[in-house]
């Protein structure tokens, strides 16, 4: 009996050894890593946003307010999320050259880095949409008939129905969407950018936001095949309609011109 008691191991044994295969194989710092990795993903967040207020401050405040509450010369940006940001910023639309009836596209002048703390400021001011992710912008996989078809509901009547884009009232228009980058994309359905209404997830889903990305990506592709005929930019009945008036009748007027000029000549023979 006095053998087998001595050779019981010690009730902190298994322990111990638990604690030296956790620390041969990295499990303790999986185990404490967490919180230590959450803190330092809150400090960067920190820093982004103070950054980005300090961008705010030089390149937005004078026309959306000091605290982003909006003035006389531009909207407030409380709750408009980073998505807005993305969106405006990386297009080059804002900061904007000049007031007008609508503020167009131009050269970026801000990096993405700082983009992303100037987002990062916005976003801190209420909540709203959030930059979408790759995979969220992604077409791959997409149903592409779908899009067309949602596409066509949606945003045809602004946009033609292969993105190039129309004219609208007082001087705005729909811009083209052909090479827009796909984020860029999916950001202007969340936020509804100037003339444009928003589709919150609500009213077209993540996958149908998808679906859209795919169909312009598709009809606008290097590798779309052209039916046959004159595209005429894509620009549907207006412009085929003005091209059949103006080199239509400048036919009928050159036919009518050299019948005249036959029938005349016929007669001082």
């Amino acid at each position: 009996m006095k053998k087998l008691s001595a050779r019981r191991r010690h009730p902190l044994a298994a322990v111990v050894v638990l604690l030296i295969a956790l620390a041969a194989t990295g499990g303790l710092y999986t185990a404490f890593a967490p919180a230590g990795q959450a803190q330092a993903d809150e400090t960067a967040q920190s820093l982004a946003i103070d950054e980005g207020k300090k961008l705010y401050s030089v390149g937005c405040a004078s026309c959306h307010g000091t605290g982003g509450q909006g003035t006389s010369d531009g909207p407030s940006l409380v709750g408009v999320g980073a998505a807005a940001v993305d969106f405006q910023v990386g297009t080059g639309r804002m900061p904007a050259q000049q007031p007008g009836a609508q503020v167009p596209k131009k050269k970026v002048i801000y990096s993405q880095a700082e983009i992303d703390q100037l987002a990062a400021y916005i976003a801190s001011l209420g909540a709203g949409p959030s930059i979408p992710t790759k995979s969220q912008v992604n077409p791959e996989g997409a149903d592409i008939a779908k899009g067309g078809e949602l596409f066509r509901t949606n945003c045809a009547q602004c946009h033609n129905f292969t993105g190039k884009g129309g004219a609208l009232t007082h001087g705005k228009f729909a811009p083209s969407l052909d090479g827009v980058d796909p984020k860029h994309i999916y950001e202007a359905m969340q936020t509804g950018p100037q003339n444009m209404p928003s589709f919150p997830d609500t009213t077209l889903s993540e996958k149908n936001k998808k679906d859209i990305i795919a169909y312009l990506d598709a009809v606008n592709g290097d590798d779309t095949e052209n039916p046959g005929g004159l595209e005429l930019g894509g620009l549907g009945p207006v412009t085929e309609g003005l091209f059949s008036w103006i080199f239509g009748l400048g036919a009928l007027i050159a036919v009518a011109v050299w019948v005249a000029a036959r029938t005349a000549k016929a007669k001082k023979s």
